[in-house]
């Protein structure tokens, strides 16, 4: 792991390039398996429809799509809500994210969300999950991405085969802490591109870090610390270009209010 140091001069250095890992699938069949497994994911979950916070977090993350790397990365991403007071979200192959009604309800101002969904979209556009899964099992992931294991028309299908699916320890969903080190990296690049300042991010982090309950614990988790996060964040926001970070909606207290009307179901620690 390379060390990143606080430097005056950072900003000069430009923001670190990253790209995706090896992969034996394409682009075509991250889009495929996101969708597919979105499908399954939509079976199990509670999804919102106020139209108020759908609007909300659709605001938000068209704003990050618009930036460099998201374009550049081919993907076309949705955003849905889940009636779940996890503090959580995450995104599927391809594009689909969904974030928890308790990552909304924790967040204290629009940068931070924007800084966790900036997050996961990293995972997507740095295709970690179909990286793993294709450092998984060399052998069989191609017979899969074939077709030649099983009569299932669907890629999940032919995954499933081979122990592939969407619980909580997924490959697909169950990243490493240098692919977390990747996705705060690049997560402060498509924040600030978009107006809002990667230190919120930070901030975040350290605040769910200084908590000990189960959903910070759990959050956490599924986001493993790759080692002095904050400062990794804050040490990239000096690579990138010197901007204000004002960009607000206008609609977080809004969201906040209409958040509070959504009934949650009661907590589970992962979605199976």
């Amino acid at each position: 792991m390379v060390t990143l140091f606080l430097s005056t001069a950072a900003g000069a250095q430009g923001p670190t390039q990253l790209k995706p890992g090896f992969n034996l699938f394409t682009k075509q069949q991250d889009i495929q398996l996101g969708q597919e497994a979105a499908a399954e994911i939509r079976k199990k979950v509670v999804i919102v429809k106020d139209p108020l916070l759908n609007a909300y977090v659709n605001m938000v993350g068209k704003r990050l799509a618009a930036s460099r790397e998201a374009k550049d990365s081919g993907f076309t991403f949705s955003f849905e809500v889940v009636a779940d007071p996890t503090i959580n979200a995450f995104a599927l192959p391809g594009g689909p994210m969904f974030i928890n009604t308790g990552l909304l309800k924790a967040v204290d101002n629009e940068a931070q969300l924007a800084g966790v969904m900036g997050h996961e979209m990293s995972h997507v556009i740095l295709r970690h999950g179909t990286n793993q899964a294709s450092k998984a099992d060399l052998i069989q992931i191609p017979l899969a991405l074939a077709g030649q294991l099983t009569d299932s028309d669907t890629l999940m299908g032919q995954l499933s085969q081979l122990g592939i699916g969407l619980g909580a320890e997924s490959v697909l969903l169950k990243f490493s802490r240098a692919d977390e080190s990747q996705a705060d990296i690049m997560g402060s690049h498509l924040m600030a591109e978009a107006g809002y300042d990667p230190d919120e991010l930070a901030r975040f982090f350290e605040k769910i870090k200084s908590q000990d309950t189960a959903d910070a614990i759990a959050f956490l988790s599924d986001h493993p610390n790759p080692g002095d996060r904050s400062r990794a964040i804050k040490v990239e926001a000096l690579r990138l270009p010197v901007q204000d970070y004002g960009y607000q909606t206008g609609e977080f207290r809004n969201m906040k209010k209409a958040l509070a009307a959504v009934h949650q179901p009661p907590p589970k620690a992962h979605q199976e």
